[in-house]
């Protein structure tokens, strides 16, 4: 049910955008400000309003804040091309395909991780939402690799805390268009929602802290193959910070690069793979570590670059 709530513009936010007056007020984003009033969800002194007109103190708003839609839960059915790297009774290490989610969510119908793993019988931690259970983190659906999943409660707790703690070690390639300068460098710049509303996410000021660090393994004459290691793990945070240094992943048409690249290469979708995961075990605590191959789509696109 739709959550509605009617107020005057208190006095501390006399001449503040409605979008940002909005934020304030309720506490979520001024993106998602700015949605409800596209919407038509807000009416000021009970007419329509732009996101950027100025509120009044005392001006009554009417919020229509609609319920959020329930994600859908797990298909369990066996992902093909998902392969086991590793499984004992606390985890399961997966080698993510192209295509796959970590699990079901709204607007995501296709095969998800968790889906895969109930498909071949396995079980998985409860703990966590029901669409989500035994998932500790998450990889973009066309970003492939290693992608580890909990099986036993313990496993799920201390899991989820390594990952909150930033004490999992997570290791990217990725082939970005250009050459760095420098070779070697740290990306520290927050993220937060694309203030288009188009699902793009964007380095903001005032956003969540994300931290990037990169190293050049080659250069090509088109392209550099990049070791990245992430002291953060935002959604979509390699691609925003490749591309806001002007070095996009090759193939990611969404953060810029170029289609025609792209399409030289046959890629499909972003030239990126989480090729490293080490983690303290939750039951034996040593560190352990497992690795990746590339895809085929992702080694043949850099046969050709290297050979270009």
């Amino acid at each position: 049910m739709a959550d509605q709530r009617s107020l005057p513009v208190p006095d501390g936010l006399e001449g503040e955008r409605l979008d940002a007056a909005l934020a304030r007020l309720f506490g979520f984003s001024r993106t998602r400000a700015a949605e409800l009033i596209f919407d038509g969800d807000v009416l000021v002194d009970g007419s329509p309003a732009a996101k950027s007109d100025r509120v009044t103190a005392g001006s009554w708003l009417d919020v229509t804040i609609p319920a959020p839609a329930s994600a859908p839960m797990p298909v369990a059915e066996p992902v093909p091309g998902m392969t086991i790297i590793y499984e004992d009774d606390d985890i399961i290490v997966v080698n993510k395909p192209i295509g796959v989610a970590a699990h079901p969510s709204v607007g995501w119908t296709g095969p998800t991780v968790i889906g895969g793993l109930l498909g071949t019988g396995r079980r998985v931690s409860t703990s966590g939402a029901a669409e989500r259970q035994g998932i500790v983190h998450r990889l973009d659906a066309n970003t492939t690799g290693c992608m580890v999943v909990a099986k036993s409660e313990r496993a799920y707790t201390l899991m989820k805390r390594a990952f909150k703690e930033r004490t999992v070690e997570k290791r990217y390639h990725a082939l970005v268009q250009g050459h760095m300068d420098p070779l070697r460098g740290t990306v520290d710049a927050p993220i937060d929602r694309h203030p288009s509303g188009d699902g793009r996410w964007a380095v903001v000021a005032g956003g969540k802290d994300s931290v990037t660090h990169y190293d050049t393994l080659e250069a090509f004459r088109a392209a550099s193959l990049l070791d990245i290691r992430l002291e953060t793990g935002r959604t979509h945070q390699i691609r925003v910070h490749m591309s806001t240094l002007r070095h996009p992943c090759v193939g990611d048409l969404q953060y810029g690069a170029d289609p025609t690249l792209s399409a030289r290469l046959g890629l499909g979708r972003q030239w990126l793979h989480a090729k490293t995961l080490a983690f303290e075990h939750p039951s034996s605590g040593e560190w352990v570590t497992f690795t990746s191959d590339y895809p085929d789509d992702l080694a043949r696109a850099l046969d050709v670059i290297a050979e270009s």
